[in-house]
């Protein structure tokens, strides 16, 4: 057999294997070009209303702080040195206290500005005292059973505030700082990712609700509520009530926020927040009537009305009142 038999009996002998090889090959390049494409797809980006209201709840169940503008954080909204649910009553014990137990607690408002703290309510008098306090002591906390640390704010907020309470017990003031460790949110509700932290809200750093569903409830009950009832960061207008359901991405400004979970409402909502007065009754039992989860979904949300939309932040930024909220999708 001469050497130019050799080589033809060869590669019939290999031909097979070498189109093996090459459609293998192709299979690996078709591949990753497929996965390529996935990765830069195109994004469709539909504008579904505008951001008409920011509001800031420096403290856990106090008045809210209307912004025109903020920073949009992992850990929720920021505007200067306010910081969205950052501050927190709690008992001697370190339970925390919201309107549910203390309605009136939504009549108190805090402010922060040149490194001074402010506490105000009705029929008492200002108090002023230091944002930073490193010779107070930290505090263990718990909120919903889960642990979370907070800076002692001092006697006189405790005094303050057990006074304006009228209870027989102390009350006490932390501020959560950020070295501190945040609570993981997957610990509430197991929908939110193992990393996502919170520090002092229920669930998520951002709850958002359209100025139509608010409307929309409205139409349903006696005497009107107001977006303060249901305490979001984000209120939108432009858009038909409840159309913030189905917005699972979204971009607003320079933030991008992606939607975890609905809203689920408790007694907090009949709350009064121009009174203080907690009536146990409306809007909450309306809601009850039309706003309850799938039967599929009760395991998370249990008898709770749905009303708004909770988000976690996945890209940080600045966000501000007239901002487009723009869906998006692939």
């Amino acid at each position: 057999m001469n050497f130019k038999e050799a080589v033809f009996n060869a590669f019939a002998e290999n031909k097979k294997a070498l189109f093996l090889a090459a459609g293998t090959g192709l299979s690996v390049v078709g591949l990753g070009l497929g996965y390529k494409y996935l990765l830069n797809k195109p994004e469709k980006v539909t504008h579904v209303g505008v951001v008409s209201q920011l509001l800031i709840h420096p403290l856990k169940s106090g008045k809210a702080v209307s912004v025109a503008h903020a920073e949009c954080q992992q850990m929720g909204l920021k505007y200067g040195e306010l910081q969205d649910r950052h501050w927190l009553v709690i008992t001697e014990d370190g339970c925390f206290v919201t309107g549910r137990q203390e309605p009136r607690l939504v009549l108190v408002s805090l402010s922060s500005e040149a490194g001074q703290t402010c506490l105000n309510g009705p029929d008492m008098e200002e108090l002023r005292f230091p944002l930073l306090q490193p010779d107070k002591a930290i505090i263990n906390c718990r909120v919903f059973s889960t642990d979370i640390q907070g800076r002692d704010c001092g006697d006189e907020a405790s005094a303050w505030l057990t006074r304006y309470l009228g209870k027989d017990k102390t009350f006490r003031l932390v501020h959560f700082e950020p070295h501190m460790m945040p609570r993981r949110a997957a610990d509430v509700e197991p929908l939110f990712p193992d990393n996502e932290k919170v520090v002092y809200p229920d669930m998520g750093p951002i709850m958002l609700l359209s100025e139509a569903s608010v409307n929309d409830l409205n139409s349903r009950l006696e005497n009107e509520v107001t977006v303060a009832q249901f305490r979001p960061s984000i209120v939108v207008s432009g858009c038909d009530a409840f159309d913030e359901d189905c917005w699972e991405d979204l971009q607003i400004g320079s933030v991008r926020l992606h939607r975890v979970m609905a809203c689920g409402r408790c007694m907090f909502t009949t709350v009064d927040p121009e009174t203080g007065v907690i009536t146990r009754k409306q809007p909450l039992e309306t809601l009850k009537s039309y706003r309850m989860c799938d039967p599929a979904q009760k395991k998370i949300y249990k008898s709770a009305p749905l009303f708004g939309q909770v988000y976690l932040v996945s890209k940080t930024g600045f966000l501000q009142v007239g901002d487009a909220v723009c869906k998006i999708s692939h």
